[in-house]
């Protein structure tokens, strides 16, 4: 992976004298574990319940909601590859390099998956605030489900180069030689960084124009559930790109130091570089359990589903009243908004 443990954990040549990065490969082995054990156990948490609460509360045919759904997958295949990375920061690649190639693979299918599902939530918000009287602000359920597939698509198309760059290699490891998942050349590292820089800009230029025309247009009007449902979507695009911004920059200037392109062939500016990295990393691998959080905290619908979920399972309540619950959160064809 291009930016998992990567050529920075080791000791380069700088101006012939050793750039000593023990402290770093430390620093990385100790905070990132931790930290992504507490991400894991959120993401696993949130988003599961969001996709249990979409099933008992929500009508799935609802076109966000159908976003909603994917983006809670989303998130979950971003995670399963956290706890590979967690154990490859304490002790190398102990694994075999199908794994290897597979959890690279899983970790792109998540981040792009999720910027496509971003993008496409930011558009639709777009149509439906901008444009509300076009045929595009009010699609199709079977519009959904070929957006959502082709959303799919587009995000493993995207993820498959990483099967063929992944591949095991020797590195340092705290002193000692180890395995590591890694690019097999400088070339297609430099491949992958790009592919991730530019797909991640071009989205980011296309929810920037969305939101530039959606808040022009919510300054002139007082819907207050139209703007309830802005308000949540731009909360959670804005975190994801915060986060992935510093990160994505990162990895490319990385890039240029791990490969000694001038002026990043200072090792004391690469030492640098390698603490931002860890640090951007945490903040941008984050996104994961964040969007649950946003939903309670912004989402009424969503926290209210949460609270009678909450409430019958922790209190014996009529059968009758349960009932009559059930079949009134059916028949509502709202989002979690």
């Amino acid at each position: 992976m291009n930016d998992s443990l990567n050529n920075s954990t080791y000791d380069y040549d700088y101006e012939d004298e050793v750039c000593e990065k023990g402290s770093v490969v430390k620093f990385g082995s100790i905070a990132i574990p931790v930290f992504f054990s507490v991400v894991i156990t959120l993401s696993l948490t949130g988003n599961i319940l969001v996709l249990v609460i979409l099933a008992l509360y929500e009508n799935l045919k609802s076109f966000t909601n159908i976003f909603i759904l994917n983006l809670a997958i989303s998130d979950l295949v971003f995670t399963t590859g956290l706890p590979f990375w967690a154990i490859y920061y304490i002790w190398g690649w102990v694994f075999s390099e199908i794994l290897c190639k597979i959890v690279t693979f899983v970790f792109f299918t998540g981040f792009y998956s999720s910027i496509l599902f971003l993008t496409i939530m930011t558009i639709y918000r777009y149509l439906a605030v901008v444009h509300p009287l076009s045929d595009l602000s009010t699609p199709k359920f079977s519009t959904g489900v070929f957006l959502s597939f082709l959303m799919w698509i587009i995000s493993i198309g995207a993820a498959l180069p990483s099967l063929l760059y992944s591949s095991l290699v020797r590195i340092p490891h705290k002193g000692k030689h180890s395995m590591g998942c890694e690019c097999q050349t400088i070339m297609w590292e430099i491949i992958a960084v790009s592919q991730q820089n530019i797909f991640f800009m071009v989205a980011f230029v296309v929810v920037g124009f969305c939101y530039i025309q959606i808040l022009g247009k919510i300054t002139k009007t007082r819907s207050h559930t139209k703007n309830r449902a802005v308000k949540l979507v731009f909360c959670i695009v804005a975190v994801f790109f915060i986060g992935w911004v510093p990160y994505n920059v990162v990895i490319f200037l990385k890039t240029l130091a791990d490969n000694l392109v001038p002026p990043f062939d200072n090792c004391e500016l690469s030492i640098q570089i390698d603490y931002a990295f860890y640090v951007c990393r945490l903040i941008a691998f984050s996104h994961c359990c964040l969007n649950p959080v946003f939903y309670v905290f912004v989402g009424v619908k969503f926290r209210s589903h949460l609270k009678s979920m909450l409430h019958q399972m922790f209190s014996k309540s009529n059968p009758v009243e349960e009932q009559q619950a059930r079949v009134q959160n059916f028949i509502s064809h709202g989002s979690m908004y």
